[in-house]
């Protein structure tokens, strides 16, 4: 029986991208999205490869409801899992009461992570891929609550949400050490997707210091944002294959381990993206080890 994979944020784009490496390397593919439509495309796409058959689960991973109600339609041994699924807002938004950007970019992916780790565990060995970026290095660092003090940047909120789930990432692969679950983050770079389409190119998305130098910030962003997201794939696709790689690294654009920022592995950092995160995903008991 072919090992199986799930790829949220999968119909399109870094996230069809790496469905389609990992059906190349052997595994049956589960790709999750919020379009019926475009989900029967990527199936399509996906198994004109000939490999194993993929199929499609339709969900809306910005509520964490329908996260869990995914979680339970995902039975079995689950030998793969990338998190792809990523939001950046230009204005404020609200998702369920909580901040939008924190909700799709960490505690999202955090709570299927842990309610799949039982069906990981059990498919073990097995491995959690998270997708970052290097928008995490301009980031606020304060996670005492949802939002940090002053005005609203959406580029500098998505990094800190996914600054969030790499402190998250990053523990646990320590937390998980020994179980047959490794886990990665990965950062693919930039590329043309749906979420940098348009939205990289208004000034309001960052703060007011770097407004003063948009027009450089913004050609800043149009060279890392102008890729093929078949390259942008490459760093999940190994971080969910390569055999040789340790748990707990992260994989760089360019398919290579490199440094995370200090802050994804400072204590008082990770101590309090826990509070945070326990406080608005609470996880069952018994669910989460």
């Amino acid at each position: 029986m072919a090992r199986r994979a799930v790829v949220t944020a999968g119909t399109g784009g870094i996230g069809l991208e790496t469905a389609l490496g990992l059906a190349k390397a052997g595994y049956a593919v589960t790709v999750v999205g919020r379009n019926a439509e475009r989900g029967a495309w990527a199936v399509e796409r996906i198994n004109a490869g000939g490999g194993e058959p993929a199929r499609f689960l339709q969900a809306d991973l910005a509520s964490l409801d329908e996260v869990r109600t995914l979680s339970e339609r995902i039975e079995g041994e689950l030998a793969v899992l990338v998190n792809n699924v990523g939001a950046m807002f230009e204005d404020r938004t609200e998702l369920d009461g909580v901040e939008g950007s924190l909700v799709v970019n960490h505690l999202s992916p955090y709570l299927l992570t842990e309610l799949l780790l039982p069906a990981l565990q059990s498919g073990a060995p097995s491995r959690v891929v998270n997708v970052t970026t290097g928008a995490v290095a301009l980031a606020k660092k304060v996670f005492d609550e949802v939002e940090p003090p002053g005005g609203y940047y959406g580029f500098h909120w998505y990094g800190r949400a996914k600054l969030a789930n790499l402190a998250y990432t990053l523990d646990l692969a320590t937390r998980l050490a020994g179980s047959g679950v490794a886990v990665f983050a990965a950062d693919p770079g930039g590329a043309a997707t749906d979420m940098t389409d348009g939205t990289m190119r208004n000034p309001k998305i960052v703060s007011p210091g770097l407004r003063l130098l948009w027009p450089l910030v913004r050609r800043k962003f149009e060279r890392s944002t102008s890729g093929p997201a078949s390259e942008a794939a490459r760093s999940s696709i190994i971080a969910a294959t390569d055999e040789s790689l340790r748990t707990g690294l992260l994989i760089g654009a360019h398919g290579q381990p490199v440094t995370p920022i200090k802050a994804a592995t400072d204590p008082r950092v990770i101590a309090a993206v826990r509070r945070l995160t326990e406080r608005h995903a609470p996880v069952p008991d018994g669910i989460s080890n």
